[in-house]
């Protein structure tokens, strides 16, 4: 029988913070230090056995491995709890400007708390890990022979050309939302009553004031890039509209409306990557030029493991340190057959004292996941570089920043670094960078198309957290507003009891996604800087950052930052500039911006938003 003391602990840790918030004499900035001293020893020593416990229950979904992480998810959260009280203690006590930001940023790093209340935190924390088990162990069966989990649902949805079998596996998968809907309200509601309790307006305020500036000032400039960038996706949309009418039929397919969310190759319809097939033709009478990545890996025999190792490559060509051999000891690269796991991509910070530092991740050997591989591995080597760091200031400048590293590396993956590395001839590059449109839409319909997809999410749940949208609205809220940003909409329909949201992961995992959004931004601002500053000349599309010396160095200064000063002196750092701004992505994208435009041209272009 194995027995921890971990819970005395906490209790112990739990029964000094109260007694010292009691303390009758003025607080003085030597106890904002004694403060945060505690709080780093405690990061120290706890942290990684509390990251220990959420990668088993991940790794292993079981009824105890659920119980396990809800009850260290119940008392980390009142810890949490207890220390932002304490942090708040200290708002009218002069302190230096480091110890300022320790403390703020001790107030704002929670995404679902509750009150300082045992048993609302306990609720919490267990609602929270049967949603992540709900959504890791889900499946539908449509007879008792015929079921289905989120990887067959989607090797139908990205490969079938089939509507009818494109729809029923899109229903299909969406019904494991419908008993996550009232788990999800209660949840909230008691996140909102976490967040009055640390002095936010809501959850929204919480979530919201998070970027070195005022929510409401964050959220207008979230809304002014859209509407530098809404010309860019608004031309794709209508472009792909109109060859997706032509192959389906205009009644499955309209010329004039909203897309159907079924036919898109991806599940949420995020990324149309994998029907680049049905809406780019190559104009020249020539073979197509366009990179196989997938058909090259399974051809070059290139396994699960091998494709960790040519990302890893990438990082080292920029003077980062190699992985660790606990990383590749203890990371999940393939999806185990005895065993439930959630299999969505994720990068773990477990200990960085020893440099535990682990990916997990069910790799399908194609050039999606050879993608997903280079962003995972961008948050891990993002860990590395400020590791040096206090605890409170290891995470990126801001949640965006991690993401847009990753994301960052994937506008590298060009044609000549392919050559570069030995996966195609230099025939092969210069072909396929005789056709910009054709690499430029593939990625576009990536990277463009997820834009208004990042983020409408927080708006949904934004309107959800202020009591805006009703429980029997929260499925119509949800597609009215994918109407409004991305012209989406249901293939038919939807139940009065379905809960559409909770068929995403970020949603039941409560994952802010205003972050991926940032990222898309960022990345190409990042990508920009460091093609100039490299003194690169051509198209911004076929630099790639890979073995440059000039371009590691800026990029390791950055990241060792962390989260040490204001996002906007990390971006100013990297790019010059302190402000986001959509015209680096269209910089970007002009070649292809003009082609739309002249293919668009007799068409009828936009949508009716809800």
């Amino acid at each position: 029988m194995y027995k921890f003391s971990l819970s005395t602990i906490f209790i112990f840790i739990l029964f000094l913070s109260s007694c010292s918030s009691e303390k009758p004499n003025a607080l003085t900035e030597s106890d904002a230090e004694a403060f945060l001293q505690r709080v780093e020893l405690e990061d120290k020593t706890l942290g990684p056995i509390v990251s220990s416990a959420y990668w088993i229950g991940a790794n292993f979904i079981t009824y105890d491995s659920q119980k396990v992480v809800a009850d260290y998810g119940k008392r980390y959260q009142l810890l949490a709890l207890e220390r932002a009280r304490q942090a708040s203690s200290f708002d009218k006590v002069e302190v230096s400007e480091e110890n300022r930001r320790k403390l703020n940023l001790i107030k704002s790093s929670f995404v679902m708390p509750s009150p300082l209340n045992e048993a609302l935190a306990g609720e919490i924390s267990s609602i929270s890990a049967e949603l992540d088990a709900m959504y890791g162990t889900g499946e539908h069966c449509f007879s008792v022979d015929d079921c289905y989990d989120l990887e067959a649902f989607e090797n139908i949805i990205d490969n079938s050309r089939d509507p009818e079998e494109l729809l029923k596996a899109w229903e299909g998968w969406r019904n494991i939302g419908k008993p996550m809907k009232d788990m999800y309200l209660r949840m909230v509601e008691i996140g909102n009553q976490g967040a009055n309790d640390l002095g936010y307006d809501g959850l929204t305020d919480l979530w919201f004031s998070k970027y070195d500036m005022p929510a409401e000032d964050f959220l207008d400039e979230t809304d002014r890039v859209w509407d530098e960038l809404k010309p860019l996706y608004d031309a794709l949309h209508c472009h792909v509209r109109n060859e997706l009418s032509n192959f389906y039929g205009e009644n499955i397919v309209s010329r004039s409306g909203n897309l159907p969310a079924h036919v898109l190759g991806n599940m949420w319809g995020q990324s149309w990557a994998n029907i680049y097939d049905l809406v780019y033709t190559p104009e020249s009478d020539q073979p197509s030029s366009e990179i196989n990545l997938t058909n090259i890996l399974i051809e070059n025999d290139i396994d699960e493991v091998e494709m960790v190792k040519i990302a890893e490559k990438f990082f080292i060509s920029l003077g980062f340190e190699p992985l660790s051999n606990s990383f590749w000891e203890r990371s999940l690269f393939i999806k185990p057959k005895d065993r439930n796991v959630v299999c969505h991509a994720s990068a773990w910070d477990i200990d960085s004292d020893i440099n535990d530092l682990r990916i997990k991740m069910c790799i399908e050997r194609n050039a999606e996941d050879f993608s997903v591989i280079h962003h995972e591995l961008g948050h891990i080597f993002y860990y590395q570089a400020y590791s040096d760091l206090p605890n409170i200031f290891q995470r990126g400048a801001n949640d965006g920043f991690h993401e847009a590293v990753g994301d960052l590396l994937s506008l590298s993956i060009t044609p000549n670094y392919l050559q570069k590395i030995g996966m195609i001839t230099s025939e092969e590059a210069a072909k396929a960078n005789s056709d910009p449109i054709s690499l430029l839409m593939q990625q576009a319909l990536d990277g463009v198309v997820s834009v208004p997809w990042t983020l409408m999410l927080d708006k949904w749940r934004a309107k959800v957290f202020k009591g805006e949208t009703s429980p029997d609205e929260l499925n119509n809220s949800w597609w009215e507003l994918r109407k409004f940003y991305q012209g989406i909409e249901a293939p038919r329909d939807r139940d009065l009891d379905a809960f559409d949201p909770g068929a995403k992961y970020h949603i039941p995992g409560n994952t802010p996604y205003t972050r991926y959004y940032l990222a898309k931004i960022l990345q190409y601002q990042f990508h920009e800087s460091l093609c100039n500053q490299m003194g690169f000349e051509g198209p911004l599309h076929e630099c790639s950052i890979y073995d440059n010396e000039i371009a590691g160095k800026k990029l390791r200064a950055m990241l060792a930052l962390g989260q040490s000063k204001e996002w906007q002196t990390a971006l100013e750092a990297m790019t010059g500039t302190r402000e986001l701004s959509g015209k680096a992505m269209l910089n970007y994208y002009r070649p292809l911006m003009d082609w739309l435009d002249k293919q668009n041209a007799e068409r009828t272009c936009g949508w009716e938003a809800s």
